[in-house]
């Protein structure tokens, strides 16, 4: 077996991570780049991108790309948006909860989308359960040897780990209504053979997954 670092992105200029992106949208001829198509596409994932310029929308912005609120709106960049809307609240949104400081859409577009806000959650829980089974199913790279899973934590797999945690640390409680920032954290680190499978999938907060990290090294 051969062991190899993945690439260290710290050191990465703002200007070459916008970038990657504009060349992403280039290369699918899109106006508009979505999460999922650019960690498939981009050179980086795109939560490094959402934490270096603040949001997704706003890396858009800065690539010179339209925001999705401005575009037709997928069915999966709505079911997206609810699960980073659920992480936020830490519960099961509301009706009233999809405030603009919360939501990217508001209630009324899920209504208008769905026919009632029930039946939008009931198709967010029927798309999150999609990813369930089978659990290994993402495509692994060839460079990538002995591995049944990607490293990255995909959008209905954070979906299913944050209804079934209750969107809580599972290591000391907190939740986001008292200011916690959730990760999703491998169990058994995959640098250390855990695959990404929800049995190895919980929710940390952020002082307890870099505090973890302190002993060993962990993915966020």
């Amino acid at each position: 077996m051969r062991y190899e670092l993945e690439p260290h992105h710290r050191n990465v200029s703002d200007q070459e991570l916008i970038n990657d992106l504009a060349r992403v949208a280039s290369d699918t001829n899109a106006s508009a780049v979505t999460i999922d198509t650019y960690n498939e596409k981009g050179r980086f994932h795109a939560t490094t991108l959402t934490r270096r310029f603040g949001s997704w929308f706003k890396a858009l912005e800065l690539a010179g790309l339209k925001k999705t609120r401005n575009l037709n709106i997928s069915n999966e960049m709505l079911f997206q948006n609810l699960v980073e809307v659920w992480t936020k609240l830490g519960h099961q949104p509301k009706y009233s909860d999809l405030s603009k400081d919360v939501s990217l859409y508001s209630s009324g577009t899920y209504e208008k989308r769905f026919g009632t806000w029930r039946k939008a959650l009931e198709a967010f829980v029927s798309w999150a359960n999609e990813g369930v089974s089978p659990p290994t199913s993402q495509t692994v790279p060839s460079g990538v040897i002995g591995r049944k899973t990607l490293r990255t934590v995909n959008w209905r797999q954070r979906a299913i780990v944050l209804m079934r945690d209750g969107a809580k640390c599972q290591l000391c409680g907190v939740t986001p209504q008292s200011g916690a920032r959730l990760h999703i954290d491998h169990v058994i680190p995959w640098s250390k053979g855990g695959e990404t499978v929800l049995e190895n999938l919980r929710v940390l907060c952020e002082q307890c997954n870099i505090g973890r990290s302190n002993v060993s090294e962990d993915d966020i």
